[in-house]
């Protein structure tokens, strides 16, 4: 059985103040399945109800809140590790992404962004339509004209 360290908790704590505030981070895996981007968000523990997703510009801004659960007067901790409050991320992405069509789904503790690739931003092939000849034999009828009219 381990031992209990009293001072670990104030050592933390110390470390927190003077090296700037522990955050939690949303750890991400983001990858691209044909013209539909994915990002999976990691969010253990939280309310899906709390979950909120923004789009500002090219921003996309995830927030959640993890509440700490009341264990009851009298608990007495000896290890406090997790971490509870509300936690952020951004995403800012580029042009070519369809950002009025973002769905969001919460399983199993975690969030899957379906990010589309905007129509106007999917590579497609351009027709060439062949010219008449009409056009053609207008120009040079034009010129033969012209050579015509110069050696009068």
């Amino acid at each position: 059985m381990p031992s209990y360290d009293p001072f670990r908790e104030l050592q933390t704590l110390m470390n927190q103040a003077v090296h700037g505030q522990k955050s939690f981070a949303l750890p991400m895996d983001l990858y691209k399945s044909g013209d539909t981007y994915h990002a999976d968000v990691d969010l253990p523990g939280v309310d899906p109800g709390s979950i909120d997703i923004d789009v500002e510009d090219r921003t996309i801004t995830i927030r959640a809140e993890r509440t700490s659960p009341s264990h009851g007067e009298g608990s007495e901790w000896f290890s406090r590790e997790r971490t509870f409050g509300t936690f952020a991320r951004q995403l800012t992405v580029g042009s070519g992404l369809a950002l009025d069509r973002i769905r969001g789904e919460y399983t199993d503790g975690v969030l899957t962004l379906t990010i589309p690739v905007a129509e106007e931003a999917k590579p497609r092939k351009i027709q060439v339509q062949r010219g008449t000849s009409d056009a053609a034999a207008a120009v040079v009828a034009g010129s033969v004209d012209e050579s015509e009219q110069s050696q009068e």
